[in-house]
């Protein structure tokens, strides 16, 4: 692992820390029923923090996998699995907070998300 990767874990670690603190300001000191944006806003530092937590710990998985060898493209790859969780989370909060969240809807969006992510790893 070179220092690089280290300061880029490190830092997303801290950036989801902080998102996550922020996710809790909000979560305390606003409701969503008297203000809706409040909860699109929330929903969506959610997902934020959620990205953000997740990003360095997916990069940690693979480079575990790969015996302690960082490939080229390990990093986009874990960016973009935390841009599918994050995107996740956030619409899994926001659909609750509508109150139109059912199994169906989350199983439907996990799945066509497996199914992304799956087309874009695969080699060609």
């Amino acid at each position: 692992m070179e220092r690089r990767d280290r300061i880029a874990n490190v830092g997303l670690l801290a950036a989801g820390l902080a998102a996550w603190v922020a996710v809790a300001f909000i979560v305390l000191t606003q409701d969503p029923i008297d203000d809706p944006v409040a909860g699109l806003r929330g929903a969506a530092l959610m997902g934020l923090a959620s990205a953000l937590t997740v990003a360095p710990l997916a990069w940690l998985a693979v480079y575990a996998r790969h015996r302690r060898i960082a490939y080229r493209g390990d990093w986009a790859r874990a960016l973009r699995r935390a841009g599918w969780v994050g995107l996740v989370v956030g619409l899994v909060v926001a659909l609750r907070l509508q109150g139109v969240l059912s199994p169906p809807i989350v199983l439907f969006i996990v799945a066509i998300v497996l199914f992304a992510e799956v087309t874009l790893t695969v080699d060609r």
